[in-house]
């Protein structure tokens, strides 16, 4: 049975291999150069900056995890092989009831943006670029 849980410090190597893994099968327009780009960002930057939560297997192995600053999700990342099994769902849950009403998606992300659509988030505006500056362009998303 899955559960959701808090992470230690020698959980920081299995999410960033989540997000390396997740990014590769999920992020197309971006090239290996942008990927080796953000990957320390995320490994030495991005994870201290959030709140984070996992969800774990029954064998206690990190599926997913969110991460989130105040009411607005900065960050979500399913292993590859658990996609499509409610992980995501069930961290995006968890963050809504802790009161996330906002996340920011790559357009060019349409298996993200179609999943906080039906998740019930709507379009609020765009920007042409992401927040490191790079022509990713975003949706900002609002839960109503």
């Amino acid at each position: 049975m899955e559960h959701l849980s808090p992470l230690s410090s020698a959980d920081r190597q299995r999410l960033v291999e989540i997000w390396e893994a997740a990014v590769r099968a999920t992020h197309h327009f971006l090239t290996e150069e942008d990927i080796q780009f953000f990957k320390p960002q995320v490994r030495d930057t991005y994870l201290d900056a959030v709140r984070l939560t996992c969800l774990r297997d029954s064998a206690g192995r990190i599926t997913g995890f969110i991460g989130t600053v105040g009411e607005k999700v900065e960050m979500l990342f399913v292993d590859p092989a658990q996609t499509g099994r409610g992980v995501g769902r069930a961290l995006l849950e968890h963050a809504v009831a802790q009161g996330a009403r906002a996340v920011d998606v790559n357009e060019q992300n349409p298996r993200a943006v179609g999943f906080y659509l039906r998740m019930g988030f709507v379009q609020q505006g765009r920007s042409e670029l992401d927040g490191s500056g790079k022509p990713f362009p975003l949706l900002h998303l609002v839960k109503p």
